[in-house]
Order: structure tokens, then C-alpha cells, then sequence
């Protein structure tokens, strides 16, 4: 493994381990990884108070370009808290677990929430796992549309587009799904499973413009794509490698990809962006406090820091994502490289509910069933 692919993988998973598809509440857990350091390894906080955020992993794994150790950092030196960090391997459902055992989940809020998360924790859940929002100053800056809890308790930190990226040396994306399609295509795509972020919008973008059902839907569609041998691999990185390694020059991937291919000084012609229909795929994150946490109040002062101008900035260039805020600080280059959809597509929490789970598991019997 190269450090280039470190840092791809820290640069554009944007929750990609976030949450599994599937949850299920179990009585045996094993523990988060706590990073209680910042960039330099020094906690500036006084110890008086303490904010326990569990997350996922490429969010701090890289401290000298991704927005943890920043933003942990910034937030102690102006309240004077410490903020400890928590990724458990297996992501939010160590969280879910821990609280439909009855057990103390032992963190004050997640940070890498998303609509299909909240769908799947609202229909999984015994009770009550995060709290109403509450008052967070600088919620209203918040662009319109972002908003993904209809229950109030996912508040928007930053927000990414599910894109082809190709390698424009090597070919001429298609500007249609259907193109995917064409013989010229054949084999030229890598996908993920609907296990990860970007696969699960990717598959949901289909049944957007498919549907369920009908003379010709999305199964029938990714039955088409299977003829056309897409290759579908488990994860982002797995796929993001894959296709940095030439082995297709097509990749499900974020429309911010030439951010980071800018800073690593990569030949842009070979991360080209194609929206299918000029449509991208909206994946927003949130942030929630948990219904127990120790110290409420601290954790609606950290969402309030977040959603500053400042800070908002500084993360979408850590995360290479998009800002959440209308008011966020960037600088003036940013939407050079960062490219947002003429028509931004998703499906609505309502949408999902009661869906979401059935379709994935239609995706997945086909699938397997045609291997």
C-alpha cells in the first residue's frame, strides 16, 4: 500500500464505514479506537469538561490533511474542553449495539450520519438513540434541501455527489446510464456493493431513474450493467485502488475527486468527472448527540463551531467534500475543482423508509443469483 493510496482513502471515503446495511443489535461489542491527541499528539484542553465524538475512521486517520485532528484542535484551544475522538471498527453499529443491549454507549455524539442511517437506526432501534437537535446557532445557514431527519436530530455538517470518475486518457465517459451499457463500455466500470456510501447511492441513483417495478427497472437495469461486465468490489478504496491501478477507467467515486488530485499534483485529464443525465447523487453527512449523553450542552457547542463559516471551510478542504452552510469560507478556487451537479438527486427519508432495506436485498439475491 502507498501513502498516495493512504491518502486517497482518507480523502474520499466521506463516511464510506460510517454504518453497515444491515444492523442488528447484539450483546458483545468490541471497543473504539479513542484518539484523544491532536495534530501533535498534545491535548490543549484543561480537562474541566470533556466531548466523546465517535466518528468514522478516515475523518481522522490522516492528522496532517484530514479534519479530525483540525477540528479537535480548534474547538479545545477556543473552549478550553478536550474532545476525544472514538472510531470502533464497526462503525455507528457499535453504537446501535451498545444501546439495544441497555448498555452506556459511552459517547456524547456521532459525527457521519446520512439519510440511509437514520432510516435504518428508526427501523432498528429500540427507543431513543440520538436526541432532538435542540438549539444549534448557525443551523439556519444551512442550505435548503440538506436537511435529511424529519425527527430533528441529524443537523448537516458537509455534503458530497455520487459520479463517475474516469480517465479521460483512456476514455469518454458516457453521459447517460444507458450508456454504460454500450458494447464500447464493456467491462469498463467498477462499482461497490450497496454495503458502502458510494455503491448504496450509486444503486439508489439507479432505481431513481429506473424505479421498482415496471416493463424495465433497476434490477433489470444492473442485470443489463452485469451483461456488460461491471465489476463490483466491496468497498470505495477497494474500487478507488483498483482503478487507480488501471484495471478499468471507470469508478462509482465523489464529483470532488480533482481536489485531492490537484493537491497530490495528478494529471486532471485522468480524474475527469461525468454526472449520468447531469444528475449527481446527494450524500449529505450529519451530526447528532446521543439521548444519553454525559454533557448535552457541550455537544450543541461543538455542532455550533461546526456549522461556523470558518470552520465549515476548513473542513470541506480536509474532507474534499462540500460545505453545509451557505455562509462557509473558501476559497475562490474551490468550485474549479470541486464539481456540483447541475440537478442534485436523492431519496427523501419518507422515500427510503420501509423500502430501503428490501431494495438492497432484491440488488443483492440478483446480483448473486447472476454471478
Amino acid at each position: 500500500m502507498t501513502d498516495d493510496n493512504v491518502d486517497r482513502r482518507s480523502f474520499l471515503s466521506a463516511a464510506g464505514t460510517a454504518a453497515a446495511v444491515g444492523i442488528a443489535g447484539c450483546a458483545s461489542f468490541e471497543g473504539p479506537t479513542e484518539e484523544s491527541g491532536g495534530e501533535n499528539g498534545t491535548t490543549t484542553g484543561d480537562g474541566d469538561r470533556t466531548l466523546v465524538v465517535g466518528t468514522y475512521g478516515a475523518f481522522i486517520d490522516a492528522p496532517s490533511t484530514s479534519p479530525g485532528a483540525w477540528l479537535k484542535d480548534a474547538f479545545e484551544a477556543e473552549t478550553g474542553a478536550e474532545l476525544v475522538w472514538q472510531t470502533p471498527p464497526n462503525g455507528l453499529n457499535y453504537y446501535i449495539e451498545r444501546h439495544n443491549a441497555g448498555v452506556d454507549v459511552e459517547a456524547d455524539l456521532y459525527l457521519g450520519l446520512n439519510p440511509d442511517d437514520m432510516v435504518q437506526i428508526d427501523e432498528n432501534v429500540d427507543g431513543d438513540l440520538f436526541a432532538e437537535a435542540g438549539d444549534v446557532e448557525g443551523r439556519d445557514d444551512v442550505k435548503s434541501g440538506l436537511d435529511f431527519d424529519p425527527n430533528d436530530r441529524a443537523v448537516p455538517y458537509d455534503t458530497g455527489y455520487i459520479s463517475l470518475v474516469y480517465d479521460g486518457t483512456a476514455t469518454e465517459a458516457p453521459e447517460t446510464f444507458e450508456g454504460l451499457l454500450e458494447e464500447d463500455h464493456r467491462g469498463d466500470l467498477i462499482a461497490q456493493t450497496p454495503g458502502s456510501d458510494t455503491g448504496r447511492a450509486f444503486l439508489l441513483h439507479t432505481i431513481h431513474e429506473f424505479g421498482v417495478g415496471g416493463d424495465y427497472d433497476y434490477l433489470d437495469y444492473w442485470a443489463d450493467l452485469q451483461a456488460n461486465d461491471v465489476r463490483v468490489l466491496g468497498t470505495w478504496s477497494d474500487a478507488y485502488d483498483a482503478w487507480s491501478a488501471g484495471e478499468a477507467p471507470m469508478v462509482v467515486s465523489y464529483s470532488t475527486d480533482q481536489v485531492f488530485a490537484a493537491q497530490s499534483d495528478a494529471n486532471l485529464e485522468e480524474h475527469q468527472i461525468r454526472f449520468f443525465n447531469d444528475q449527481g447523487y446527494a450524500n449529505p453527512e450529519g451530526m447528532a448527540t446521543f439521548a444519553d449523553a454525559a454533557d448535552p450542552d457541550l455537544a450543541r457547542e461543538f455542532m455550533s463551531f461546526v456549522l461556523r463559516p470558518d470552520v465549515q471551510g476548513e473542513i470541506a478542504q480536509r474532507n474534499v467534500q462540500f460545505p453545509a452552510t451557505e455562509t462557509a469560507e473558501l476559497p475562490d478556487d474551490y468550485a474549479d475543482l470541486a464539481h456540483e451537479p447541475p440537478e442534485p438527486v436523492t431519496f427523501t427519508y419518507a422515500d427510503l423508509q420501509g423500502s430501503l432495506d428490501g431494495w438492497i436485498d432484491d440488488w443483492e439475491r440478483q446480483f448473486a443469483g447472476d454471478d
